[in-house]
């Protein structure tokens, strides 16, 4: 029997699809990529215009690559089943690339959904690799690189260490940041809207009373919101007032009275970003937890304890295609469940959004309409549940009726004792046929709701005016991003792509350049110093234009239109100088434009605190440093928490071999680990780690002792404390001779 390898990414995919193909199938997860571009260097060939990538196997998958050259040596076919996008093919390729596998027995199978039919049909039609997809995705890769590495070095010589800039991130930063800008320069404006309550003249005022806002004096519109286009403004007090006077006798006509039909139509199936927008504004997820969740639904649930199966179709995609036969599906759902009057007559065909979207992808739905989000209650989990609800809803109601309203309009207008013409306005809707409405809230192509439920007026009718108010407002500044409201501006951009912007939103906010509070994205001041330095010295590489261009190029290759290398070399035989020219000339910049002012004045020298940005995240710190090194650790919401007690140095035997002071044991603050440390801190800085009363077994000269590397949440180590001379290391604690003792005792 022959030996047929599948390679997925994921070992939920792997079980899964597992179950699908049988025994006479191996299925193995590489657990994503496998080979990048070295953290350390460009990795890219500049000097003769090629612009070839140096790959490396990462480190933390050489183990799994060394088992997968072994299965690829005893297999007949290896199967590529990574996902079916431009980051699966190159995934693909590199597993190619990495493990050795020869072009005879190479298969690239690719399905959008994780069920048995999707799965079985895919391996019965088995293709080659897509060089053009592969060979976008690289030159994506690598332009990322060649602006990001050098941009990065640039900000960690100029700002501080340990920050990042990007070709997509940067001008993610930029927009938010240009936004608090906006706010901080935003001049609010006073205005004012007039609201008079109307009834009928021969009924009982309750119950025919409805609202009606000033629309116009003279015939020159008036300003009704922040936004709305008008000739005249009430932006004062005593003009807002003196209007009910110059109505107070005054008989009020109905002018007008206009009825008229509309209708709403359903939202398209989500795509990546929609999903995403829609999440975040009804379920309150960020885009990294929206994806993280949708995975799961993709990868495969145990549904019932009993089978695993993919519950939605692959959910990075760009595409609003819906199959045939899930448009048939859900046809007849809906025809079981709603009747026939919420089955449509053709099924609806939502055209493509974005550029470059690829087509041959489907939108991100169920993998079957018969399977409720009531029906999966006992087999998913409250996050699970509550997302697929949101898919199964968009789904069904993509492929519903338009919602009907009536909508009725009144003009109602009164001479005034200043003799101007007033018109005042109102609007209300009655639903006449629910049609999609009936299961879900339209949250993207809803019609904005109209005031009220009017009464049956006719034309040329007089009615009582009850009251005139005038409400005082103010214009307000342009609102702080959210993660939905960001996503749909880099989209209508052309920047980035739907599959990568849950990354940028963490990027930024890992790097501690925006904070996230109350859901609105907000500038940190050193997000706001990386932003204006980019955009002071490099505005044509973080321009929103210039990014959405070099999308498009990009878009280019994948269809086979361009070549990276000339792309590449037009980009970068101007942006190298440009960056040398930068790290000679720029200013850095000052430490004070990272801080953040506080009302807190230091205990020691009296002078003020400002927070800053260190290893482990915000701290208050005194303005005077160095002279000065009073600080207070603060939580995430900025509040001071109380000092850790003070714990006394122990004393020890042992001295300073840099200057003859008593050596003492302190505890670390990271993990209140001891280490020991000279008695004439900060004079003298020696310090080592603490011995652990073992010796070491390979020089049988030094001793144990224990070892963290300096990245920050890294487990410890064992070493030799002769290092150099001994290389000795291993991670596994070393045993005492007190516990070898109290082992064999417990033995016997």
């Amino acid at each position: 029997m022959s030996k047929n390898l599948v390679i997925v990414e994921s070992p939920a995919k792997a079980r899964t699809i597992g179950r699908f193909l049988g025994k006479s199938y191996v299925v193995k997860a590489s657990m994503g990529h496998v080979r990048d571009l070295p953290k350390s260097g460009l990795g890219i060939e500049t000097s003769d215009g090629s612009f070839e990538p140096s790959y490396r196997v990462m480190p933390d998958k050489r183990k799994i690559i060394t088992e997968l050259k072994n299965a690829v040596k005893t297999a007949d076919v290896v199967y590529l089943a990574t996902d079916p996008d431009r980051e699966g093919e190159a995934i693909s390729w590199h597993l190619m690339e990495a493990t050795g596998i020869p072009k005879e027995k190479a298969r690239r199978v690719i399905f959008h959904e994780v069920t048995e039919a999707a799965v079985q049909h895919a391996f019965d039609n088995p293709r080659s690799l897509n060089v053009s997809l592969i060979n976008q995705q690289q030159a994506r890769r690598m332009m990322d690189r060649l602006i990001g590495y050098p941009l990065s070095d640039v900000v960690r010589r100029k700002i501080r260490n340990k920050l990042s800039a990007g070709r997509v991130q940067s001008v993610a930063l930029k927009l938010i940041t240009d936004r608090e800008n906006e706010r901080n320069n935003f001049n609010s404006e006073e205005y004012w809207i007039i609201e008079a309550l109307f009834s009928q003249a021969n009924e009982h005022l309750d119950q025919t009373a409805f609202p009606a806002m000033l629309h116009s004096i003279d015939g020159s519109t008036v300003r009704k919101n922040a936004n709305s286009k008008w000739k005249i403004a009430v932006d004062n007090e005593s003009m807002a007032q003196q209007i009910p006077k110059n109505l107070s006798n005054s008989e009020f006509l109905v002018s007008s009275s206009k009825s008229r039909q509309i209708k709403e139509r359903p939202s398209a199936p989500f795509i990546t970003s929609t999903l995403q927008r829609s999440a975040s504004t009804k379920l309150g997820f960020n885009a990294q937890n929206t994806m993280r969740v949708a995975q799961q639904l993709y990868e495969g649930i145990e549904v019932d304890g009993s089978e695993r199966v993919g519950l939605i179709t692959y959910m990075r995609t760009d595409s609003t295609n819906v199959s045939q036969a899930a448009l048939t599906e859900t046809s007849n759902f809906i025809t079981e469940n709603f009747g026939q009057d919420y089955k449509q007559k053709s099924p609806r065909i939502y055209s493509k959004r974005v550029q470059g979207a690829q087509e041959a992808h489907e939108a991100i739905r169920p993998t079957s309409i018969f399977r409720t989000p009531k029906s999966l209650q006992s087999s998913l989990d409250k996050n699970q549940m509550r997302l697929y609800e949101l898919i199964w809803n968009r789904m069904v109601s993509s492929q519903m009726p338009d919602a009907e309203y009536d909508v009725t309009t009144l003009d109602i207008t009164a001479n005034g004792s200043d003799n101007k013409n007033y018109l005042f306005r109102a609007s209300g809707r009655i639903e006449k046929f629910p049609g999609f409405k009936i299961l879900t809230t339209s949250d993207e192509n809803s019609s904005e709701e109209l005031d009220s439920k009017l009464p049956i007026i006719s034309e040329k009718e007089l009615l009582n005016c009850q009251k005139i108010t005038p409400n005082q407002k103010f214009t307000q500044p342009p609102p702080r991003f959210n993660e939905a409201s960001l996503i749909r501006t880099l989209e209508e951009s052309g920047i980035g792509r739907p599959s990568t912007y849950a990354s940028i939103i963490n990027t930024i906010i890992s790097r501690q350049y925006v904070e996230r509070k109350q859901r609105a994205l907000h500038p940190t001041n050193i997000g706001i110093a990386v932003s204006d330095f980019l955009n002071e010295n490099f505005p044509n590489v973080i321009d929103v234009g210039f990014t959405a261009q070099i999308e498009e190029q990009l878009d280019n290759i994948d269809e086979g239109e361009q070549s990276w290398a000339p792309m590449l070399t037009e980009f970068y035989e101007d942006f190298e100088p440009l960056v040398t020219n930068v790290l000679e000339k720029a200013d850095r910049v000052p430490r004070e434009k990272l801080d953040e002012m506080t009302d807190h004045i230091c205990s020691e020298c009296n002078s003020p605190m400002v927070i800053r940005l260190g290893r482990n995240g915000k701290f208050i710190a005194c303005t005077a440093f160095p002279e000065c090194r009073q600080t207070m650790a603060i939580d995430e919401n900025g509040e001071i928490l109380p000092p850790r007690p003070t714990v006394e140095p122990e004393e020890t035997e042992e001295i300073c071999d840099k200057c003859n002071s008593p050596m003492v044991i302190k505890r670390r603050r990271s993990d209140n680990g001891k280490f020991m440390a000279c008695s004439a801190y900060p004079k003298c800085r020696n310090a080592k780690s603490m011995p652990l009363g073992v010796k070491c077994p390979e020089c049988e000269e030094g001793d144990i002792v224990e070892r963290r590397s300096r990245r920050r949440g890294s487990r410890p180590f064992f070493g030799c404390n002769r290092y150099p001379d001994c290389e000795y290391l291993t991670n596994d604690p070393p045993i005492t001779q007190d516990e070898k003792i109290s082992t064999t005792s417990s033995n016997t």
